[in-house]
């Protein structure tokens, strides 16, 4: 989903609302009674929580996309859907489950049943309903250098948000059932699995975060927590829609270096992370700068350090 919560390929039929820029977590002081500071998985300059995965050191300065080979064609593993399969259906309930998650995932689970709506945004879903649902999929794994977010980048020929960095997601169909029940659930499943080649089988959805609404667009965003208990090949399934699929360790995320607020040409600020040679702003940046805030997991970075996008509004 880019960040004016539009699924991506929506450009080649024209865009589904105008474009936002307003991010969670924007350039807003933290909110009172934030959790309480935790070593980031990974962070070069912090000793892990106990039973917390340690970082490997980095084989080459930048990462390639997760499952390239796959992308390229290669055949997948017998029980692993390929990128261009159909999406299957996902009968029976989606459960949410924090049984037999990796230790140094405690933080995040506890801050996803204790954050406020207005801890995450300002912009909050209409009351009495209204808005388009949709959800996204904030999914931690672990890989080479520890844990790691899975991101994925738009294709620099759309029109809306060329080259931008996002969580897999999209609006809810109607079989994705009840937007305030496993609707969001099914809704982040599907879409990933469509827009990446994921296998939803082998992800473990152990949490929510408040729904955030996006004004110009009228989205209704909720992001889905889970955690890739058992990794499948991912990589680009249409080239004309997503340029890359690829992981960011978290340990980056928390990294000083790589933070920085994003300027828009109309004065709009957020937070924004340099990580895999790619820029990482709008609603997915702050999300990511919320879930580390509320985790404990954030560093202190310089706030002042600003990032132009030079991409038209």
């Amino acid at each position: 989903m880019s960040d004016d919560g539009e699924k991506h390929g929506t450009d080649s039929h024209g865009a589904r609302g105008p474009h936002t820029h307003e991010t969670p977590g924007g350039a807003r002081p933290h909110p009172p009674g934030a959790a309480q500071a935790h070593p980031a998985p990974g962070a070069a300059q912090a000793q892990p929580a106990p039973g917390a995965p340690r970082a490997r050191q980095p084989h080459a300065p930048r990462a390639q996309p997760v499952g390239a080979s796959r992308a390229q064609g290669a055949t997948a593993p017998r029980d692993t859907p390929a990128p261009d399969t159909p999406a299957l259906p996902h009968p029976g309930p989606t459960p949410l489950t924090t049984e037999g998650l990796p230790s140094w995932l405690a933080p995040v689970v506890r801050a996803a049943a204790t954050v406020r709506p207005d801890q995450l945004s300002r912009f909050l879903p209409p009351e009495g309903g209204g808005g388009r649902q949709s959800a996204v999929l904030v999914l931690f794994g672990e890989g080479e250098r520890g844990p790691e977010l899975l991101l994925m980048e738009r294709a620099g020929s759309l029109r809306s948000h060329p080259g931008q960095p996002s969580f897999p997601g999209g609006a809810l169909d109607p079989e994705d059932g009840d937007p305030q029940g496993e609707g969001p659930l099914r809704a982040a499943l599907r879409e990933a699995e469509e827009e990446t080649g994921l296998d939803p089988r082998g992800v473990q959805l152990f949490g929510v975060l408040p729904s955030l609404f996006i004004p110009v667009s009228d989205f209704v965003v909720t992001p889905v927590l889970g955690w890739w208990r058992a990794p499948s090949p991912v990589g680009v399934v249409d080239p004309a829609e997503t340029a890359r699929v690829f992981t960011v360790p978290v340990a980056d995320l928390t990294d000083p270096a790589n933070r920085a607020m994003a300027v828009h040409p109309r004065g709009h600020q957020g937070p924004a992370f340099l990580v895999e040679s790619a820029l990482v702003w709008g609603f997915t940046a702050g999300v990511i700068d919320r879930i580390l805030h509320f985790a404990g997991w954030e560093r202190p970075w310089d706030r002042d350090r600003r990032v132009p996008l030079d991409w038209g509004s």
